[in-house]
């Protein structure tokens, strides 16, 4: 099956699968996985951070964050559609104690005067602001510029504000923007990274930032039931991950790019240009509304071997990634044609 889905559901390549069932473990939880550390070592080493500590999942490492960054009672300033907020189940109040103040951020960017708006000092009434938290790559697919970026660093060093940065995608906003994963991370305090999602690692994250800061969330992450023993057979695909998959990246946004071109030329499909940054085509086809013509789009694609998400009031999400290649893409578009031009 071709899985439009998400860049999640990217399986393990075979140089990962050797390298896993090969891979030297100790026990983590006592420090002494030797594939663990090395990937903690190079993702610190890539993000330009003193540390990093491996974590199950981007949740799990986003939270761990917030949990380790903030005072319970505290708020953390951040955009309306980023993940921590729409996709984490409300784990911010659960997990951190924290009150989850947002900002309408337009394509990814939060305003620095809504910004400036939201941020308090504690008093009778009112939490102090305890973070900031940004996203890059967006998840609706917009690569933020550093300008961007730099804009809100400048007023976190006013207010004397540690940044979080949801860099889920980072790997992908690095290639859109054509700098170095490093160049993004170090405007922010903490990062987190995804290695599962479209790099074809099966499972994990990393949390990386300052050596107190991660040694403080290394602790969190035993509260939280994060710590591994031998996880040195996840970590071996992290490090192939890290080594070998960040770089191909731009082949998933150019596919994605001639997707979008195609999709773009069949009436009645409105393409979200401003969405188009990285591996995913964000687009709008008013009958998908109806019901029972969104299920006739998803069989038509069930019918090519092709998975896809239903419509959100009449919006499709497709994401392409390692598994997607040209031979895959002539299967979508042929299958885009039959189901919109029906």
């Amino acid at each position: 099956m071709i899985d439009l889905r998400s860049d999640t559901v990217t399986r393990p390549t075979e140089e990962m699968r050797k390298a896993m069932a090969m891979a030297e473990v100790g026990d983590d939880v006592y420090g002494d996985d030797p594939t663990v550390n090395r990937l903690e070592k190079l993702g610190a080493e890539l993000l330009g951070k003193e540390a990093a500590l491996f974590v199950p999942s981007g949740t799990f490492g986003n939270q761990l964050a917030l949990f380790t960054w903030c005072e319970r009672g505290t708020e953390v300033v951040l955009g309306e559609e980023c993940h921590i907020v729409q996709h984490e189940a409300g784990a911010a109040a659960i997990i951190a104690g924290v009150q989850t103040r947002t900002i309408p951020a337009p394509e990814g960017v939060l305003p620095p005067e809504a910004i400036r708006s939201r941020l308090r000092k504690r008093d009778l009434h009112a939490p102090a602001t305890s973070l900031i938290c940004l996203e890059n790559a967006h998840s609706q697919g917009r690569a933020v510029s550093l300008e961007d970026m730099d804009a809100v660093r400048g007023i976190a060093n006013e207010w004397g504000l540690p940044i979080h940065l949801d860099g889920a995608r980072i790997f992908n906003a690095a290639a859109a923007l054509d700098l170095e994963a490093w160049e993004i991370a170090a405007r922010v305090d903490s990062v987190m990274f995804c290695l599962s999602k479209g790099l074809c690692a099966p499972v994990g994250s990393l949390l990386a930032g300052p050596k107190d800061f991660v040694d403080a969330a290394r602790l969190k992450r035993k509260i939280l039931g994060g710590g591994m023993r031998q996880a040195g057979i996840l970590a071996a695909a992290g490090i192939i991950a890290l080594t070998c998959q960040t770089a191909r990246l731009t082949e998933d946004h150019l596919r994605t790019k001639e997707l979008a071109r195609i999709l773009a030329g069949i009436p009645g499909i409105e393409i979200h240009p401003e969405e188009m940054d990285i591996n995913m085509v964000f687009f709008t086809f008013p009958p998908a509304r109806k019901a029972a013509e969104a299920a006739r789009f998803l069989k038509t694609f069930k019918d090519h071997g092709i998975i896809i998400n239903p419509p959100e009031n009449g919006i499709f999400r497709f994401v392409l990634h390692y598994w997607i290649g040209d031979r895959e893409l002539k299967t979508i578009l042929t299958a885009c044609r039959e189901a919109f031009q029906a």
